[in-house]
């Protein structure tokens, strides 16, 4: 039996070992037609493409044959023609098949049963009475899938024959469509390097052994070891195939350094990897099958020593990301479906690009102790580039309506890259000619190598559509120092208009107050401009805390300038770990700000150590360089990190270039004033003076409401299954305005007395009503005692309402109130009495009573700081006041929010509280903040702040409206004092917040003494000391009340001040149950109490009494005995109990000592 001879077919540039086929078989492709000779004969015949030549045609089809062939790539070295045309053997037309027939009979078998195996799902899909659209879905989903994986694999066939002989094929292959050709297909100016890829070619099979090895005994061993779950896992099959990687050219850049050799390797590989991998767990099986990878790889060559191997070491990264395309098999397959395969790709690319892409690089020591590793791992940048993004014009318009028929304009935004660094600028709506006034700072490492990179896009809901490109080499900008141009747009229409400024790195500070100055002169967003650049290596740490148990920890480090954090990677299990990274910050002041250095477990729960270093101390430092061991704080006694801080200051060394210096002391201008500095890079907008808020504002009442008794309430406790009747534990719930307030509990009454206080701030908002609600307190669910409801409007117009309210839905039970509106008065003169009032009718069970409203309008923002790199912030605003705080809403991205929003704050105590603000990002955490002590408004006109407020951090302003307004009692049932204000005053109408500003000639005077109080220095009467009493009687509450403010220029007996206190007795009963007590204040002549203490009593009665007042400090630590400083006694039918006034007293000697 004989049979035709195995023929090479040749398609697409793969050579495919053929087996005789079927005879007369024919396949029509397009223009291309391929026929098979007859089964027995084993010719073969194939054709180029119709550009190619003629097609060569089998004697059935009567022409002769055409010997014109396509290029193809040859498998062999030899430059024979690809096709092989042989005469049809007719003679062996009639030999009985060989085994070779049973294979091919086997293989189209094979090939149905797939082909019949794509019904499978259709057919489940009816049995299972599914919809037809699961079909569908799945029909679309291999689509795509087969659409990537035909595409990778002609890439890779393109990419193979590109490289078996490039410049032949490429000169032959011109009638390639621009799409089969890849894209990073090119020939620059470079030297060939044959030479090296023989070598290459050499090695490969080697290097392959390597691979096999290290991933078999390294990797595979940690990835098991990495979670319980690929505790299975293995390589299976590990092959660089027969294609090793391509150097296609190399540059060498003379000139750089002398002690340096700097290389460019163009690297392509174009690869038949295979690498399988297998859990056997969960029968999961994966790999890669195939892969390109093309891009520019810098080797360094530093540095060069006298002694062999001449080279210290080798360092390598790519200057760009390198272009990457994975062929994956197994399960791994999915990431080939559209939308996984990009994003496959690109987390890759991430990682490739954290070891081996600017700034990262491979460092390879060549010889032992090499000195300053860190230095050559991370070395200082060359320099910085400001870039000021200023506008674009002539932009092609890409919007367009009514179905194309309505041309309308862009909305433009750019990006601008320079390595791995990328920032985006902000959208210009409806604009072909933007301005965008944006500056940007990057870190350059190499010159010449890296590129500025301007892309300027038209957003849209979709996808975003492309305006043009710019490129430039950084080297151009370092040789001018400043270049200002405007740069046409590739790949569209129009121009851009860049400013570019190259600063150098100088290592002393003694330039550093002229840079501070100029770029106090420059307005710049979205960040201000850096005045240095901090280089921080992090090499190790030693001697770090165990976690609990005695286990090693994961050690990672945070560190952080302001709102910047860096995070190094893990090293896991070691108290000792070695990280050797680099962190580089941007500092706008290096004088002020500090470095924070957190040491954490990989967790971030568990703090290992803490370092906080000021920047201030670098500028002393030989260099501006720190080099040595830090001691941690919150760890070890002899825990500690080493790191080598590097400081540059960032110099515009150009003559061209004036910046304007800022009169008077650096940093302090006027806050109101509406134009920018002269020569700011980017002029601001005017602005207003003073907020614009709405009538609305400043209008808010105070509603006091005094919850006093209830009568008649009904009984709810029951016991012995409901056989005795018991009583009720009351208590009442307050519902207004949208806050709720509840009372204490009485025990066992059904005439309770609460006599308790709430403060709410209301609106003049008709239909405003508050609903009471009396409860029975129990252990389960409370019962219900009855409700009223009070209209609000009644007490806004009447300003007073005491009555007693029936309670409804209850047989029985009224309740007793008393509501009292307060309206705001811009006048401190009356503050002092407000104070002195809310301390004799404050009752013991309520929070403390409010002297006054605090109305805040927050308008706007302007130069808020952003983090590098970033969009704008979506910043807020949370404005504090004791325990109320108030949320703006977000502004999204934007360093100049516009929020217009106010609120309310009920001041307690004007003289110590405060308005804390806080400017937050969505995501960014706090971009500055504002303290205002209410105090402050005491002394403004009509107790209100209008203007532009300065952020803490320096950097951004705030415009924002405070004012204060004093809550009168008008139904306080105390006496006003004639020397505060009259009886008249309080009848007046509260003048509008709207009025001229008057100035209250009392103000700063009353500030001084609610801050300090009465001066200690003025002589006392007595020549023991004065005790300040407030004696009073609260009718409403029936009960004597003393409140004990201050003593002032008490007695010192021994070497030491005393350590006083205030011992009350009211006579002649002198018992426990009348003794009262302050506080002991500690090593002062001059205490302050202001304590509160009452009696329970009639009026008639307490008129008869006396009140012993004995201020004594404590003799000894282990004695009960106390030193008398002073007493006196006050006769209660000899003073006013009406009016509450307080009074200094002096007090006497006496002979006896008193005990505790």
């Amino acid at each position: 039996m004989r049979r035709g001879p195995t023929q090479t077919v040749r398609k697409k540039g793969r050579g495919l070992k053929s087996p005789p086929p079927f005879g007369g078989l024919r396949f029509v492709l397009g223009q291309r037609v391929l026929i098979l000779g007859n089964l027995q004969s084993g010719s073969l015949h194939q054709t180029g493409p119709p550009r190619g030549g003629t097609m060569e045609r089998s004697p059935e089809d009567g022409s002769s044959p055409s010997t014109v062939d396509q290029p193809s790539a040859p498998s062999d070295p030899s430059d024979q023609p690809p096709t092989v045309h042989t005469k049809p053997d007719l003679s062996s037309e009639n030999q009985p098949t060989g085994p070779g027939a049973a294979g091919e009979a086997l293989a189209v078998l094979t090939s149905f049963g797939r082909r019949l195996l794509v019904l499978v799902p259709v057919y489940l899909a009816g049995a299972m009475g599914l919809s037809v659209g699961f079909v569908l879905f799945g029909l679309a989903l291999y689509l795509g899938w087969r659409r990537v994986r035909d595409e990778k694999e002609r890439s890779l066939r393109v990419a193979r024959l590109l490289l078996d002989d490039e410049e032949r094929l490429t000169a032959k292959t011109l009638y390639m469509s621009h799409r089969e050709l890849p894209a990073w297909v090119s020939f620059p100016d470079v030297e060939k390097a044959e030479w090296l890829n023989k070598i290459v070619a050499q090695v490969w099979p080697f290097l392959g052994q390597y691979m096999e090895k290290l991933l078999a005994e390294t990797v595979a061993p940690a990835v098991r070891g990495s979670n319980p779950h690929l505790q299975t896992f293995t390589f299976t099959r590990v092959e660089l195939g027969e294609k090793p990687l391509r150097i296609l050219g190399v540059k060498v850049h003379p000139g750089q350094k002398k002690e340096q050799i700097l290389l460019d390797l163009n690297i392509s590989y174009v690869g038949d990897v295979q690498i399988d991998v297998e859990v056997k767990k969960y029968f999961c099986k994966a790999g890669v099958k195939g892969m390109q990878l093309h891009g520019v790889l810098r080797v360094i060559l530093e540095p060069l020593i006298g002694n062999l191997p001449i080279v210290g070491a080798v360092s390598m990264f790519f200057i760009r990301r390198p272009t990457l395309d994975i062929n994956w098999t197994g399960m791994t397959n999915l990431l080939d479906i559209p939308g996984l395969s990009s994003l496959s790709d690109t987390m890759i690319m991430d990682s490739i690009a954290a070891i081996l892409v600017l700034p990262n690089r491979l460092l390879v020591p060549l010889v032992p102790d090499l000195h300053d590793v860190a230095q050559l791992r991370s070395p200082l940048p060359r320099g910085i580039i400001r870039i000021h993004l200023l506008a674009a014009r002539g932009l092609s318009s890409k919007d367009k309506y009514v179905k194309g028929l309505i041309e309308g304009k862009s909305d433009p935004y750019a990006l601008v890259r320079v390595g791995t660094q990328t920032f985006c600028s902000r959208v210009i709506d409806e604009e072909l000619n933007p301005q965008w006034g944006e500056t940007y700072e990057v870190i350059v490492h190499e010159v010449p190598g890296q590129e500025i990179e301007v892309e300027v896009f038209d957003k849209d809901p979709d996808k975003d559509d492309f305006l043009g490109r710019m490129k430039l080499d950084v080297g151009k900008v370092l040789q001018a120092g400043v270049l200002d141009d405007w740069f046409p747009l590739q790949g569209g229409q129009g121009q851009v208009h860049l400013r570019l400024e190259w600063l150098s790195l100088l290592p002393d500070a003694e330039k550093l107050e002229q840079v501070l100055q100029w770029n106090r002169g420059i307005s710049s967003r979205p960040e201000p401009p850096s005045a240095a650049i901090l280089v921080v290596y992090l090499d190790r740490a030693q001697d770090l805390p165990l976690k609990k148990g005695n286990k090693e920890p994961n050690p990672m480090v945070q560190l952080s300038i302001q709102d910047v954090t860096r995070e190094s990677k893990a090293v896991y299990s070691t108290n000792s770990p070695v990280w050797e990274e680099a962190f580089r910050f941007f500092l706008q002041d290096p004088q002020s700000q500090e470095l924070d250095v957190q040491v954490k477990d990989d967790s971030r729960a568990l703090t290992l150590g803490a370092l906080t270093l000021p920047l201030a101390r670098l500028l002393t430092a030989s260099e501006l360089t720190l080099d040595q061991w830090f001691q941690l704080s919150s760890s070890g006694t002899n825990s500690r990190l080493y790191m080598k801080l590097v400081m540059r200051i960032l110099y515009l060394d150009s003559s061209e270039v004036h910046f304007p210096t800022v009169p008077g002391t650096p940093g302090a201008g006027d806050l109101d004033r509406e134009s920018p500095a002269t020569g700011s890079s980017v002029d601001a907008p005017p602005r207003p003076c003073h907020t614009t808020p709405d009538s609305h504002f400043g209008t808010e009442n105070v509603l006091r409401i005094h919850v006093l008794e209830a009568q008649d309430l009904i009984a709810k406790d029951r016991f012995l299954g409901g056989l005795v009747k018991g009583k009720s534990d009351p208590y009442v719930k307050l519902k207004l305005a949208g806050r709720s307030f509840r009372s204490r509990v009485v025990r066992e009454d059904l005439n309770p007395r609460w006599n308790e206080v709430f403060e709410v701030i209301v609106t003049s908002i008709p239909g405003q009503e508050l609903m009471i609600e009396v409860f029975d307190k129990d252990l389960d669910k409370d019962d219900f005692l009855g409700r009223c409801k009070v209209s609000l409007s009644a007490v806004l117009h009447s300003g007073f309402l005491d009555e007693w309210l029936t309670l409804e839905d209850v047989p029985s039970g009224r309740l007793h109130l008393r509501l009292e509106r307060l309206t705001p008065r811009p006048n401190a003169a009356e503050l002092e009495e407000v104070l002195r009032v809310n301390s004799l009718i404050q009752t013991q069970k309520s929070a403390e009573l409010a002297a006054a409203l605090l109305s805040v309008y927050v308008e706007r923002a302007e130069g808020l700081p952003l983090r590098k790199g970033t969009k704008p912030p979506s910043p807020y605003a949370v404005i504090t006041v004791g325990d109320t705080s108030h949320k703006t809403k977000t502004v999204s991205q934007t360093s100049a929010p516009t929020w217009d929003e106010s609120a309310s704050f009920l001041i307690r105590k004007p003289n110590t509280e405060s308005l804390e603000l806080q400017v937050r990002g969505e995501g960014t955490g706090t971009l500055g903040s504002l303290s205002l002590p209410v105090s402050e408004l005491l002394g403004a006109d009509r107790l209100c702040l209008d203007r532009w407020f300065t952020l803490n951090n320096g950097q951004g302003q705030l415009l924002l409206r405070a004012q204060l307004g004093i809550l009168v009692s008008q139904h306080s049932g105390v006496e006003a004092h004639s020397h505060s204000y009259s009886s008249s005053s309080l009848s007046e109408e509260p003048e509008l917040w709207g009025g001229l500003p008057q100035t209250t000639s009392s103000a700063p005077e009353l500030r001084q003494r609610l801050t300090h109080g009465d001066s200690p220095l003025e002589a006392p009467a007595g020549p023991l000391g004065q005790v300040k009493l407030t004696v009073w009687y609260y009718s409403e509450e029936r009960k004597l009340v003393s409140i004990v403010h201050s003593c002032r220029a008490l007695r010192q007996n021994g070497r030491d001040p005393p350590d006083p206190y205030v011992s009350l007795w009211l006579l002649p009963d002198k018992n426990r149950g009348t003794k009262r007590k302050t506080s002991q204040k500690k090593r002062t002549l001059n205490p302050e109490f202001n304590e509160r203490f009452e009696w329970e009593l009639p009026l008639d009665e307490a008129l008869r009494r006396k009140l012993d007042v004995s201020v004594k400090s404590n003799s000894s630590f282990m004695s009960r005995e106390r030193e008398l400083l002073g007493k006196m006694q006050l006769d209660l039918t000899e003073i006013d109990l009406s009016q509450g006034a307080a009074q200094w007293y002096d007090l006497t000697d006496d002979k006896d000592k008193g005990s505790s």
